[in-house]
């Protein structure tokens, strides 16, 4: 339904015009426009109640009469839909190595406000909007929130950035607007943006459509992140790695107030990431975690856990039982050189 028309019937015909005995029908008519773009006027709704319709309502009509037959439930756009995660993420806090500050930092932003909305009513503070996690890549971002989402009974959404860039004007901006709808008709609910850099970047002046349409796309991003109370049980987490080319309408207050650094993991840090990823191996008891997180100074937690899959087939390669410490060396020794080999591409 694009518009609601209502019918004066005092309106007087003109002289020797023909007579229209519909639109002489006391009520409202009503503008439509179908699926293809064509807009049609109907001086007779149909079989629904014109008070029961508004615009924007979606609506069944007959194809040859466009006569109103049905209201429809409200559609979202298949890829929003598509990004609502069915299954419910089996990371748990435990499984995260290093990073207790920032599991404390966004428990606090989002599982309390979710979990605990009467403790903040009581002490008659706003819990935070929305939370921006940045740092490498590699250190932890995407797997936290995921273990954020375990932790609630919140739908969670995951948009990645690049997802929202797209061909035609305006495309991007409704898969925004209808992932939030989705959302708050969900709620309690968590949108995930991975990647924001890829939508968020500072605006700057630009001949080229490409570029408006992100800017486009982000503008949207900001009006819903303005449209909803942080009191709403919808939260938003955004991850990036270039937080310093984001626009600094993003970082303000009251859209993304809670900023997380996710830095790469101390030698404390490393040796816990690898023995839980070395949980379930059958590691012999020689294994030194210290002394292997020494070895891998520069390595973010991605890489550490490489070692250990690294390890694992070595062991499998000489057809052990068990990991053995010279495993591990081994598998950091493959690790690191992998690390600095020069990538070469063929055409």
């Amino acid at each position: 339904v694009f518009q609601l028309l209502d019918v004066d019937p005092n309106d007087q015909e003109e002289d020797g015009a023909n007579i229209d005995l519909d639109s002489q029908r006391k009520g409202k008519c009503a503008v439509i426009k179908t699926s293809t773009r064509q807009t049609y006027f109907l001086p007779v709704i149909g079989l629904v109640d014109a008070e029961k319709l508004k615009p924007g309502d979606l609506v069944g009509v007959n194809k040859d009469s466009y006569l109103i037959l049905e209201t429809l439930p409200t559609e979202y756009d298949s890829r929003v839909k598509a990004m609502e995660v069915d299954e419910r993420p089996t990371e748990q806090y435990s499984d995260i190595g290093g990073l207790d500050k920032q599991i404390q930092e966004l428990v606090e932003a989002i599982v309390l406000p979710m979990n605990h909305k009467e403790k903040f009513e009581n002490l008659g503070i706003q819990p935070p909007k929305g939370v921006l996690m940045y740092g490498p890549p590699g250190t932890g971002k995407t797997l936290l929130a995921r273990a954020c989402a375990a932790q609630t009974k919140a739908t969670f959404l995951k948009l990645a950035g690049p997802q929202l860039v797209q061909m035609f004007i305006g495309d991007g901006a409704k898969l925004v607007r209808d992932a939030f709808a989705l959302a708050k008709e969900k709620a309690p609910s968590i949108i995930f943006i991975d990647e924001l850099d890829a939508i968020g970047t500072k605006r700057f002046d630009s001949e080229k459509a490409g570029d408006r349409e992100v800017q486009r796309t982000m503008l949207e991003l900001l009006n819903q992140l303005d449209g909803f109370q942080p009191n709403t049980q919808v939260k938003v987490i955004a991850a990036t790695n270039r937080v310093d080319i984001l626009d600094p309408a993003l970082l303000r207050s009251g859209r993304l107030d809670r900023k997380i650094e996710f830095p790469m993991p101390n030698e404390e840090a490393r040796a816990r990431i690898m023995q839980i990823h070395s949980r379930k191996m059958n590691v012999s008891p020689d294994v030194n975690y210290e002394e292997l997180a020494r070895c891998t100074d520069d390595f973010n937690g991605a890489q550490c856990k490489a070692v250990c899959v690294e390890a694992g087939m070595i062991a499998l390669r000489r057809g052990a039982t068990e990991l053995t410490h010279e495993d591990y060396m081994e598998g950091i020794l493959e690790v690191q050189a992998k690390k600095k080999a020069n990538l070469q591409y063929y055409a």
